[in-house]
């Protein structure tokens, strides 16, 4: 028997999930690996960035898993994904950061759990690889606009070439609100 397209679940893609206000004139984008030790780093980094810059802008995580490195990378993206269907992508971000070194497939689903999410569909999802292509989708996105190492950030769009600091970051969402409140006045 086919699928009708229109049976099947729309599925929300990373690229379509923010965390911020989502009428913030910045958006903040990185695209990182939830094993990485710098990326866990520059996590602490965004958090910080978003208390501050609340007002002015948003974050978007996409996934860029090095899995020649971190064989568990892979599996967590899509545990995020995964989680992400039901509005709790952040806390499953959080809690993918806080447990990295312990990223199995099995525990994935503990740590969910811990996060407040309770899919019981996500096991199976990750056997299956439900949302695999979603993060390949990221990988594919990611090395055509640049992304060569991670974290790799972008202000709206245009790729930050500096260190993942608070200080350098904030001056560049900064900067780019005001470039922002300045076109809209034109």
């Amino acid at each position: 028997m086919a699928i009708n397209a229109k049976e099947l679940p729309e599925i929300i893609e990373s690229k379509d999930v923010f965390v911020g206000d989502k009428k913030a004139p910045v958006t903040l984008m990185e695209f990182g690996d939830y094993e990485s030790e710098e990326c866990a780093k520059a996590n602490e980094v965004v958090k910080k960035l978003l208390e501050e810059h609340k007002d002015i802008m948003k974050f978007n995580f996409r996934h860029f898993p090095l899995t020649k490195v971190h064989q568990r990378s892979q599996k967590a993206a899509e545990a995020a994904i995964s989680a992400a269907q039901i509005g709790k992508f952040w806390d499953m971000h959080v809690a993918l950061f806080a447990n990295r070194r312990n990223l199995g497939t099995t525990t994935l689903k503990l740590h969910a759990k811990d996060a407040g999410i309770n899919r019981k569909e996500m096991l199976e999802e990750l056997m299956n690889g439900t949302f695999g292509q979603n993060v390949h989708e990221d990988i594919a996105y990611g090395k055509k606009i640049g992304v060569t190492e991670i974290p790799t950030f972008f202000i709206n769009g245009v790729k930050y070439t500096g260190k993942p600091t608070f200080e350098g970051l904030s001056k560049e969402i900064i900067a780019a609100s005001k470039k922002t409140k300045a076109s809209k006045k034109k």
